[in-house]
């Protein structure tokens, strides 16, 4: 691909107040005027560079607007206080009472449970689809589709969207494409597929340090003025503020999300061939067994790989549990949910981070209990963590000796 988010981010650069080589921070809940036109010409959304109240914006916060808005190829990008923030927020301001929305089956639990469950007190239904069935989705829409929404590498089957394809047939029925790129940063760029609106949990991959909640809506200016509308913003009025500390640290953070992608696909895809080769049952992108990996190649941008997130089969729940507890155990992770962290997280996902989805629809989705999603981590060695890994297999008889000896 010819768009290079990584050289856009780089090109970047401010001065702090006092010529800082990071930006100032503005620690302010409130900003003064020197006119009272000015003020009033603000409330109505009629001057730039001009600040309000830090609901509305800050300049921390439209720092690192900017650097997302790069990282995605937009034209700008509005920053929550959460990833759901930045979901809770385009959903309200592109569907009103009585429409509906064509959504991914596989999708974050929170997403999903906000569009099942929430969205009923609004009368606003969702079809949950096969996204990689073009067919399923078209026949999805109705007069009253406002969206198609999914996520670029799903959470956590790891489903592979067709952006192109799907942009295409958005454009056909005159529909926004909503993507969240949470699992692939770099890896994938949707706005430049044809997406329409992208969104990220800057909590997880973005911000790197498992330290706080954030997330983004990157799109047209347009759009993203319509947000932060004092009269009918979703994203001003539902009040999804992020803080100008956390901005300032997530904006730090960012200058080394290039380095850190390569390493969390390289880990990520060494550690999938070899436990596919053990006769283990292994979800990643990066593998020729996966049923989109060639939509996976086509789209993404080789430098920065496959992305980070595997997951592993191990048959029942209870295995899972005994797996994780023991690699926790052994130093090699975290029993924890969310992901982009230096080291390695892992989780049950039936049970935590999807466990809003029914049991049947987890069934007939594919999603067992024995399923664990792993963040793969930064580690140096990362054959020496593929060692322990499988001594831990081995140990609980996940692996045995007598099958790797075929």
């Amino acid at each position: 691909m010819d768009y290079k988010a990584s050289d856009s981010i780089q090109d970047l650069q401010y001065f702090g107040e006092f010529g800082g080589v990071n930006p100032s921070i503005s620690d302010s809940s409130t900003y003064t005027f020197l006119s009272a036109k000015t003020m009033f010409d603000t409330f109505e959304g009629n001057t730039e560079g001009c600040y309000l109240y830090s609901r509305h914006s800050t300049p921390s916060n439209l720092y690192l607007g900017e650097a997302l808005a790069a990282l995605e190829g937009t034209e700008a990008a509005n920053v929550t206080a959460s990833g759901m923030g930045a979901i809770t927020a385009v959903i309200f301001q592109l569907c009103d009472t009585d429409d509906h929305i064509v959504s991914s089956r596989t999708i974050y639990g929170g997403t999903y449970a906000f569009m099942k469950n929430f969205l009923k007190k609004f009368k606003i239904g969702t079809s949950f689809v096969d996204i990689t069935n073009l067919e399923a989705v078209e026949a999805a829409i109705t007069p009253k589709t406002k969206m198609i929404y999914c996520e670029a590498v799903s959470n956590p089957l790891l489903e592979i969207a067709d952006i192109k394809a799907l942009s295409k047939l958005a454009k056909k029925y005159n529909l926004p494409l909503v993507v969240d790129n949470t699992f692939s940063p770099l890896s994938i760029a949707p706005g430049k597929l044809g997406a329409d609106i992208v969104i990220h949990s800057l909590t997880k991959f973005i911000n790197g340090s498992s330290d706080c909640v954030a997330g983004v809506v990157c799109g047209t200016s347009d759009f993203c003025l319509s947000l932060k509308d004092v009269n009918n913003g979703a994203g001003m009025l539902l009040g999804s503020t992020m803080d100008s500390l956390r901005a300032s640290s997530i904006l730090k953070n960012m200058r080394t999300l290039h380095i850190r992608m390569k390493k969390h696909s390289e880990n990520a895809l060494y550690l999938a061939e070899n436990f596919v080769k053990d006769g283990l049952r292994v979800v990643y992108p990066g593998l020729k067994s996966h049923p989109s990996y060639q939509i996976m190649k086509d789209q993404m941008t080789e430098e920065y790989g496959f992305g980070g997130i595997m997951t592993l089969d191990v048959g029942s729940l209870d295995q899972a549990n005994a797996l994780m507890e023991l690699m926790q155990a052994k130093n090699l992770g975290y029993l924890a949910v969310s992901l982009g962290f230096y080291k390695t997280l892992f989780s049950a996902p039936g049970t935590s981070t999807s466990s809003e989805i029914p049991m049947e629809e987890q069934v007939e989705m594919g999603l067992s209990n024995g399923l664990i999603r792993f963040s793969i981590g930064l580690d140096n060695d990362i054959h020496r963590t593929y060692k322990t890994m499988k001594n831990c297999m081995l140990e609980l008889g996940i692996l045995k000796e007598a099958e790797l000896s075929k």
